[in-house]
């Protein structure tokens, strides 16, 4: 089976009758996590994105403590299952922001840990990754916004952890 256009499903989707509606976003919940937390998040979260922000860094904390400190293989699967739920978490939210925050408060974390990232390629390439992917969702934002969490990013430094 073909799965239709994002056109031909808005055309259809405005056909639906409220009913028709309800019952099709109920059934698209069921079958997939992922659809069920976006769903939660446009209908619970969407107005509140600090609240949402807050709450994703909250979630992402507990997992940052589960980390094993004492053997660095599963350390690493950890921390990569971490980026992973964050990027899980930041798709959802259209706000600009919301990137920069939460993998901001990730490379945090992770510096915090306290594994030396310099003798550890699999870290540093991680910890250079979100690095990336920081300095790209901050240069797209506003002037002032970029201003803001510029020195937030230069104090994200492998040094510094």
């Amino acid at each position: 089976m073909k799965p239709a256009s994002i056109k031909e499903i808005k055309t259809a989707l405005g056909e639906l009758d409220q009913k028709q509606l309800v019952a099709a976003c109920l059934r698209l919940a069921k079958f997939k996590k992922d659809n069920k937390e976006l769903l939660s998040y446009l209908l619970f979260e969407n107005e509140n994105e600090a609240a949402y922000v807050d709450s994703v860094k909250a979630m992402l904390d507990e997992l940052f403590e589960d980390v094993n400190k004492s053997n660095v293989y599963l350390a690493k699967k950890t921390l990569r299952k971490i980026v992973r739920t964050a990027n899980r978490f930041i798709r959802y939210s259209d706000d600009p922001t919301t990137e920069p925050e939460i993998l901001i408060h990730v490379t945090e974390k992770l510096l915090a840990v306290g594994f030396n990232l310099n003798r550890n390629i699999t870290l540093e390439n991680m910890y250079l990754s979100l690095m990336k992917k920081i300095n790209k969702s901050v240069a797209a934002l506003h002037e002032d916004l970029q201003f803001d969490y510029q020195s937030r990013v230069e104090g994200l430094t492998i040094g510094n952890g």
